[in-house]
């Protein structure tokens, strides 16, 4: 299908979707353990990446990656440390954080009502790596009997669902680091056709162990700038190299806006529409020109019945790999159009690394932190940005957006893509 009959054919297609609200959200991230304390490191410039130290990580070509601090964990009852992998445990802080955060718009909900939507990339990797070794090591007596339950990239989601005691569903999508925002796309959905009142959705990844780090090594995906950890994740930069692999879970909390009540704190924030597409194009490289890329963006921006004049920025999904951040310089020229030189352009994984399938939630918190404070972050380690790459990077320092925090409602677009060509694009306001 070219690109003109695929443009016909997604207009006659999309219709305009339901804005959803955010009431809640929560974040476990490299920067730090919630939502709040993320969105302050990020704007003070720091660094969630760090030299690995542990000795299974001495002979790695790749020995760089954005960590959790090491208590977080320490919040769950021992049970769930020892039953969960570190996967579903970040994937419940995250949760429950924003459960507690939106608790104002939950009463007299019912959990029949309340559906669960939890991505991730990979799941349970440290499971598996660490009872295969059991197994090769000191034979099957030694493999864990929960090593099933705690892998399955389903895990989180069911444990969340467990843990707040929740029937209205609970789903993985599995699209690599599209992940997480493949999660809003789906809560908009289950909002929009009433198969639920309210969703939890997000992502969570923790995929910084020997296998991880060793698996996207050898397809050369990682930066490996071992003496210079904090440099290492370069979007958009003229000498980025790869990606920085790290772990982190979001989590947000969604409800039509006919079932808040006008007592209760405003919203956190507006999820408008979501845009997806598929490149079918190669399992790890993006299609080169962004054509289907861009006819996400479009897609999005078509079902919130907004034009790109009306966006204050956009949160570029950029990892830093020399492929990738060109295709999408390349489908945001594309979707833009004369705007692209002057529309401010974040991205965030300079400071946070590659989250994977939590990157699209814990990215679009952030986005939406920004919208409400009327701060664009610096894009940390862009400079010099590849010339190339003819958007407007923000890398100076955090760009304020006109009438500050006392302005109107506005826009931004976010961005997220995995591999197997997965595209989303989502439009959030606030």
């Amino acid at each position: 299908m070219s690109s003109d009959t695929w443009n016909r054919w997604s207009q006659a297609m999309a219709r305009t979707a339901e804005r959803v609200a955010v009431t809640g959200w929560g974040a476990i991230t490299p920067l730090a353990g919630d939502a709040d304390g993320t969105w302050t490191a990020t704007l003070a410039g720091r660094s969630g990446i760090r030299a690995l130290q542990e000795a299974w990580a001495s002979d790695l070509p790749a020995r760089i990656a954005g960590c959790v601090d090491a208590d977080v964990a320490g919040a769950l009852e021992p049970l769930q440390r020892r039953r969960l992998d570190r996967c579903s445990q970040l994937g419940l802080l995250a949760a429950r954080q924003a459960w507690n955060q939106a608790r104002p718009h939950l009463a007299g909900v019912d959990a029949a009502r309340v559906a669960v939507v939890i991505g991730t990339g990979i799941g349970g990797l440290a499971t598996l790596e660490r009872q295969h070794c059991n197994l090769l090591e000191a034979g099957p007596g030694r493999v864990n009997p929960l090593t099933v339950p705690m892998l399955i990239p389903n895990a989180a989601a069911g444990q969340i669902a467990i843990d707040l005691g929740l029937h209205g569903g609970a789903h993985t999508p599995v699209s690599a680091c599209a992940s997480g925002a493949e999660a809003l796309l789906l809560a908009q959905m289950l909002l929009n056709d009433d198969r639920a009142d309210v969703v939890i959705a997000g992502g969570s990844e923790a995929p910084v162990n020997r296998l991880g780090l060793v698996g996207f090594a050898a397809m050369r995906a990682l930066s490996c700038r071992n003496d210079t950890p904090d440099q290492a994740s370069r979007p958009y930069s003229r000498d980025r190299d790869g990606f920085v692999l790290s772990e982190g879970a979001g989590a947000l909390v969604l409800q039509r806006p006919d079932d808040l009540q006008a007592d209760n704190p405003r919203p956190l924030g507006w999820l408008l529409a979501c845009g997806s597409s598929s490149d079918g194009h190669h399992i790890v490289a993006p299609e080169p020109d962004g054509l289907r890329a861009s006819a996400a963006m479009a897609d999005a921006l078509r079902r919130a019945d907004l034009g790109v004049e009306a966006l204050s920025f956009v949160q570029a999904h950029a990892t830093g790999t020399p492929v990738g951040d060109l295709a999408e310089a390349r489908a945001l020229a594309r979707t833009l159009g004369a705007h692209s030189r002057d529309l401010p352009v974040t991205a965030p994984k300079g400071q946070l690394g590659h989250l994977l399938g939590a990157a699209g939630a814990v990215e679009t918190i952030l986005a939406l932190q920004a919208l409400r404070r009327g701060l664009v972050p610096r894009s940390l380690n862009a400079d010099p940005v590849d010339p190339a790459i003819e958007l407007a990077v923000v890398r100076d320092a955090p760009l304020a957006l006109a009438g500050g925090e006392a302005a109107g409602e506005r826009y931004a677009l976010k961005n997220a893509f995995g591999f197997g060509g997965h595209n989303i694009s989502l439009l959030l306001a606030a």
